[in-house]
């Protein structure tokens, strides 16, 4: 059986994080959040490796929060900060290249845009699918989101939770390569091999440096998306539509 997560140093120095769960669609099931935590566990405490490829399988990154995962917040049992996705990539000490050759929803595409790098597929799907479920964002999308794709278009796509296609996005300027489907890897591997070439110890300084003002704002903008869903997560309408919208 394959594993839901699979680890291969595809060249010296590179290692290929391949999310591959076809169960559950790469979704953040509490099985895949913690297999996940424990490969960047592993690759932090990796001397020689230098670069991250972070992907998915067929037409998946990832789907971001499970039915269940989010029922449970719902009801008060978990809070999306018990899951320490949010600096997840933020926190591993090389850089990491997310290729989202798949379709990356909600928590599963605020989690891709929080990588040194994005390259994205243009027949693919994005969405931060929050709004559509009746609950203000959360992982971090109210900073990470506008950061990365720019204050209007990143508004614009946490108040509608539209599904947008890679083209689309690159039609409204996103500041990402966006290619074909089929070329989205090998993108990703070039540039993997550019910064392979460079002496680990000083891809872990930049990354230190270059992330420290982002984890900054993060934690602020996380602690307000907690209050946020104190006042919103728990509205009827809510589990209502988590029960009758999830997965539509």
């Amino acid at each position: 059986m394959n594993p839901m997560i699979d680890v291969q140093e595809t060249e010296p120095g590179i290692v290929q994080v391949t999310m591959q769960d076809t169960a559950g669609k790469n979704g953040l099931s509490e099985e895949f959040v913690r297999e996940l935590h424990r490969v960047f566990q592993d690759i932090n405490a990796h001397p020689s490796y230098k670069t991250v490829l972070l992907t998915g399988y067929g037409n998946y990154f990832c789907t971001g929060g499970t039915q269940e995962g989010l029922l449970s917040i719902q009801s008060g049992k978990l809070q999306f900060t018990d899951l320490k996705l949010h600096s997840l990539l933020l926190d591993c000490r090389i850089p990491v290249i997310s290729v989202m050759q798949g379709h990356a929803i909600g928590a599963g595409f605020t989690i891709g845009l929080s990588s040194d790098f994005v390259i994205l597929s243009r027949e693919s799907f994005y969405s931060c699918n929050y709004m559509k479920y009746g609950f203000t964002p959360g992982m971090g999308a109210t900073y990470i989101v506008p950061e990365k794709l720019g204050i209007v278009l990143g508004e614009e796509m946490l108040f509608t939770a539209a599904n947008f296609s890679g083209a689309a996005l690159e039609k409204r300027g996103v500041p990402f390569e966006v290619l074909p489907k089929k070329d989205v890897l090998q993108r990703g591997r070039e540039l993997a091999r550019l910064l392979a070439d460079k002496p680990r110890a000083s891809l872990v300084a930049l990354k230190t440096n270059v992330t420290a003002r982002i984890k900054r704002e993060l934690t602020k903008a996380v602690e307000e998306e907690v209050n946020m869903h104190e006042a919103t997560f728990h509205l009827p309408e809510v589990k209502e539509r988590i029960s009758r919208l999830y997965g539509s």
